[in-house]
């Protein structure tokens, strides 16, 4: 049943915290952010977020920092938007599937490339 709510609770934060980091968040360090997912525990005390980032490896941390500091400020926008009791603690990490992804295509790519010459 708690896995349940968690799941719907992430959902809920997922499509929220987009809309925030993309148009309330005011930061020059914040480039372009996907959040990709988002994982809330089943007590709804911590989520959290996954994120992809345009750029390099400087504007990823850059990025990374941003959202750090306003973390407070996401929270209670969450907190206005999601109606629970307590809003969970948020936490951004790189998702490294996206870039693990790519970088498989890639070798496939590569391999396909050597075998058809």
């Amino acid at each position: 049943m708690s896995d349940l709510r968690a799941n719907r609770v992430a959902e809920q934060m997922k499509k929220e915290l987009g809309d925030i980091i993309s148009k309330k968040i005011k930061d020059p360090r914040v480039g372009f952010v996907t959040v990709t997912d988002v994982s809330v525990t089943g007590d709804l005390q911590q989520a959290k977020v996954y994120i992809s980032v345009l750029g390099d490896d400087k504007q990823q941390q850059d990025t990374l920092l941003g959202l750090a500091k306003a973390k407070g400020f996401i929270r209670s926008e969450i907190g206005k938007r999601i109606r629970l009791r307590k809003t969970p603690e948020i936490s951004f990490e790189f998702d490294e599937a996206i870039e693990r992804g790519n970088r498989i295509e890639e070798i496939l790519r590569d391999l396909n490339d050597t075998h058809s010459n």
